[in-house]
Order: structure tokens, then C-alpha cells, then sequence
């Protein structure tokens, strides 16, 4: 569980940087370049990787291509589209905030499609991080829902594709390793991007010849995808979907860490105590899970 956590936190750190390369990034690609870029930067940094470490790929032992294509659009493609598109009308953090629901999408999701139980534990923790969030961002719920409404419900669409995702890589990517799995959802996300875009006419080479750019997209591809996915996809495997998921919780807590670091923006008291009740749900929530892990690991051994 350790690992776990360290991976969860060091994930979030990450991935809280994701929000603002998005909004920086529209003006100059837009949505449809967003996903493609991220994708492809994501997929060469694993790919170098792998190379490295001299990974192959055992198609004969993966899953049907079908279930890996729905997985990789699910995690990546159409979750990160219509973040993209959101973000054309929502503040950063906003999105940040609605992205939090995707614990609650997940066990929503494993309740109706995966029979799994959900536990009275799980639900007051969700809940109670959501309050967290709302205190340390100073947001209003009903602030988020009666402007922009459509794009509001885009962000929420985002986490139940993330919930989807992360069920479906858990029952059918078990066993598959963590490097190969990045790898293969990122590239065949990139190549829906690449279509996308160049259907819709939207193509552009700014990352190219813009350094701006260029580093906007580096960040998000490899940062914030490539590297970040394979701690996702790892806390998926060695805990739950659900507690992978978690990390969305604490992604608002380190924008406004590095907000304060390179930004000069105040750390309030609503913020701090934001973060603790934000900690306290998340231990909440996995405190029953801990003992599963640990029970399954040890039954798997005997």
C-alpha cells in the first residue's frame, strides 16, 4: 500500500499540470490537436522506453483488438476530446473540481456493469473529498451548473468514460504488462485523434515550428500521459479502478500548489483545510480496500 500511495500522490502531482496545458494550448491547436498531440508524445516516450528496456509485445497473448481499442478510447480518446472542448468555456480549476466525480462515476459504473458491491465506507468518502474540494477551491456547485451547462455535463460525461475505462482495463488487462498497455491505448488513441482532426480539417504543425507549442504539448504528451499512464494503469492493476481514480481528487490540491510556487498565488486557510478533509476521504474510502489487497496478494501467494 505504500507504493500505492506514493504513486497516487507523485501521479497527482503530475497529472495537476494536465488542466492548465489544456487551456494553454486551445487557442493555438485546439481540442482536436490537443488529443492527437497528447497521444502521440505519450505513445513515442513509451515506445523509447520500451525500446530501452528491449519490451516486445506478445500479440498472441493480448485480448481481442476490439476490447483494446474500446479500453484506449475510453481512457484516452474521447475522455480527453471532450475535456478539451470544456475547457473552451470552463476555468481550469472548474474542470478540475467536476473531473473529482470520477470516483463516484467509477463505483457507479462497477454497480451496475461490473456486480461489484459498493460499501457504506466508500460512499462517505467520496462525499466527503467532494466537500473537501469545494472548500479549498471556494466554488459553489451551483455556480459550476447554471453557467455553461452544456460543457459543465461534458466534464461529467469525462469521468464516467475514465470510470468505463478503468473497469475494463482491470478485468481485461490484468495480466498484461503495465509499459505494453500504456503503449497500446495511447497509440491507438493518437491514431482516432490523427483521423479526427484531419477529417474535421483542423490539422496543424504549430508544435512544430512554435517552441511555445512545442512545449506545451511535450509537457502534456509526455508528462502528463506517457509517464503519467503508466502509474495509472499500475495502480489500477496492483489496487482497484477505484483507487485509481482517487487521484482526481488531490489533481486540484497540487494546481493550487504550483499556482502558489510559480504563480504567486496565496495559500488560504480554505485551502488547507480543503486538503485535509480532501486526505481524510480518500483514507476513508480505501481504508476497507486495504485489507482486500493485502487478503487477495496473500491468497494468490498461498
Amino acid at each position: 500500500m505504500k507504493k500505492l500511495y506514493a504513486a497516487l500522490f507523485l501521479l497527482s502531482m503530475i497529472w495537476s499540470t494536465s488542466f492548465l496545458f489544456i487551456k494553454l494550448l486551445l487557442d493555438d491547436i485546439g481540442p482536436e490537436g490537443i488529443v492527437f498531440y497528447r497521444c502521440f508524445f505519450g505513445a513515442l516516450t513509451l515506445l523509447i522506453i520500451m525500446f530501452i528496456k528491449k519490451v516486445k509485445i506478445d500479440y498472441k497473448n493480448l485480448p481481442k483488438m476490439t476490447l483494446i481499442i474500446a479500453i484506449s478510447l475510453f481512457n484516452h480518446a474521447i475522455p480527453w476530446l471532450f475535456l478539451s472542448f470544456s475547457e473552451t468555456h470552463l476555468q481550469s480549476n472548474e474542470a478540475a473540481v467536476l473531473n473529482a466525480f470520477t470516483p463516484i462515476a467509477t463505483l457507479i459504473i462497477g454497480y451496475f456493469f461490473f456486480t461489484q458491491k459498493i460499501h457504506k465506507k466508500q460512499w462517505i468518502g467520496l462525499f466527503v473529498g467532494i466537500i473537501g474540494l469545494m472548500i479549498m477551491m471556494n466554488i459553489n456547485p451551483s455556480t459550476i451548473f447554471s453557467n455553461n451547462i452544456i460543457y459543465s455535463l461534458f466534464m461529467l460525461f469525462v469521468t464516467f468514460c475514465y470510470g468505463l475505462g478503468s473497469h475494463l482495463t482491470k478485468k481485461y488487462l490484468q495480466k498484461i504488462d503495465v509499459l505494453i498497455v500504456s503503449f497500446l491505448t495511447l497509440s491507438i488513441s493518437g491514431l482516432f485523434g490523427f483521423f479526427y482532426m484531419i477529417i474535421l480539417g483542423k490539422g496543424t504543425i504549430k508544435p512544430f515550428i512554435n517552441f511555445n507549442v512545442f512545449s506545451g504539448v511535450f509537457g502534456l504528451g509526455v508528462l502528463c500521459s506517457g509517464l503519467a499512464y503508466l502509474l495509472f494503469y499500475y495502480m489500477v492493476k496492483e489496487g482497484s479502478a477505484e483507487f485509481a481514480t482517487m487521484v482526481t481528487y488531490i489533481v486540484p490540491v497540487f494546481a493550487s500548489v504550483w499556482g502558489f510556487l510559480f504563480l504567486d498565488e496565496p495559500i488560504s486557510i480554505k485551502m488547507i483545510v480543503g486538503l485535509l478533509i480532501v486526505l481524510l476521504g480518500v483514507f476513508i474510502t480505501n481504508s476497507k480496500g486495504k485489507s482486500k489487497i493485502n487478503n487477495s496478494k496473500a491468497n494468490a501467494a498461498s
